[in-house]
């Protein structure tokens, strides 16, 4: 009451006043104003909130003295704290500023002009620690990111390294075998190491084609080009091709459902998803075990669905499996870059699609992929 009359004397243009009885209601009405959605950063909330300052009583019907104080701050931290009291104590001024509040007025004293200068200092203090809280918030991100940064950066290294490194060996071996015993080979051996090298030629091109377009996907440079194809002719034959590549130590089960024969889809990301997924389910089953190649055409999707009978993968690394150079716990000598979900989940993505995984340790794995037959995306 005192409050409200102090500025009913003063300039009724100058403030907007809002006035609760309890701290429940000050809480509610501060966080209601204060918060913004969840979906937005910490950084937006310093600059959001309606109220400028707020004079905080510590004698209210639901709470009493510092503990007013402190309930209130880890409610709402980001509003400058005026603190009024009937007691005229140094060590409570104190204790107060202590837990957050901005200033102390003791009631019996309130005069406007110092009432003005308290709000003045404190929405000043509020606005410099609130500068403070969002440096170091960007502060903590820079770091974070750096951090990050800098585990891709090992990552990338480590999987380089030991992804180049058997290539080049089984090349130079080769190479040197038939510069120095070449004269002494016989056709079919020369062959044999000319295949060898051919083979881990091709196995490092690959690999610098997942890094090429992880790092055009992640600046925005890979496009989304749709052209009408046949989508029943299109999965035969990337069937076909990987039954090809497994010399018959798999068998890839094909089965199509639907009419949708003509769809609109990227060519490239569709085979690039397909023969990732198909891979994977080849290199982590077991020998002469069957893969199961589902699709099925219905209400303007197409639904891709690879299951393999293979080691699976734990429960504690299914989360992480879409990251870049992310590999499963239990791959052990299974060879890997760890790029090739996460190149089909960018590739999902363009095509405004889902995917979806269910894996169980020893039984396999089934990954499911949903896109639309006509797609229209921000990548197109």
């Amino acid at each position: 009451m005192i409050i409200n009359r102090t500025f009913s004397r003063a300039n009724p243009k100058k403030w907007h006043i809002t006035h609760v009885e309890n701290l429940e209601a000050a809480i509610k009405i501060s966080t209601n104003n204060s918060e913004l959605n969840k979906d937005h950063s910490q950084l937006e909330n310093y600059h959001q909130r309606k109220f400028d300052v707020v004079l905080l009583d510590l004698s209210l019907p639901d709470s009493i003295g510092l503990q007013t104080l402190q309930e209130y701050r880890e409610a709402v931290p980001h509003i400058p704290v005026v603190v009024l009291t009937g007691l005229d104590s140094e060590d409570l001024a104190l204790q107060a500023m202590a837990q957050g509040a901005q200033d102390y007025i003791v009631k019996d004293d309130i005069t406007m002009p110092r009432l003005e200068r308290a709000i003045r200092y404190a929405i000043e203090r509020g606005e410099i620690l609130n500068k403070l809280r969002e440096s170091e918030e960007k502060t903590r991100q820079a770091l974070a990111k750096e951090q990050e940064l800098n585990q891709l950066k090992s990552s990338f290294v480590a999987m380089v390294s030991h992804e180049f490194r058997t290539p080049m060996t089984i090349i130079r071996s080769s190479v040197e075998i038939l510069e120095y015993h070449g004269a002494n080979l016989s056709e079919e051996r020369r062959v044999k190491y000319f295949l060898r090298i051919q083979n881990a030629i091709d196995k490092m091109l690959h690999l610098l084609n997942d890094i090429l377009f992880i790092n055009k996907a992640d600046s925005a440079k890979t496009k989304y080009q749709p052209i009408v194809l046949s989508l029943k002719d299109f999965c035969l034959e990337m069937t076909e091709i990987n039954q090809l590549s497994t010399k018959n130590q798999y068998e890839i089960i094909f089965n199509y459902q639907g009419e949708c024969t003509q769809v609109e889809m990227d060519e490239d990301l569709l085979s690039c998803i397909l023969s990732n997924l198909l891979s994977n389910a080849i290199k982590y089953s077991h020998k002469h075990s069957k893969i199961y190649f589902n699709v099925i055409c219905k209400d303007q999707t197409a639904t891709f669905c690879i299951q393999d009978q293979g080691i699976g993968i734990p429960l504690k690394d299914q989360a992480d499996l879409f990251q870049n150079f992310y590999r499963a716990s239990n791959v052990q000598n299974i060879q890997g870059t760890g790029l090739g979900l996460a190149i089909v989940k960018k590739c999902v993505d363009m095509h405004a699609g889902k995917i979806e995984m269910e894996s169980q340790l020893g039984v396999g794995t089934t990954v499911t992929v949903t896109l639309p037959l006509i797609c229209t995306t921000q990548y197109k």
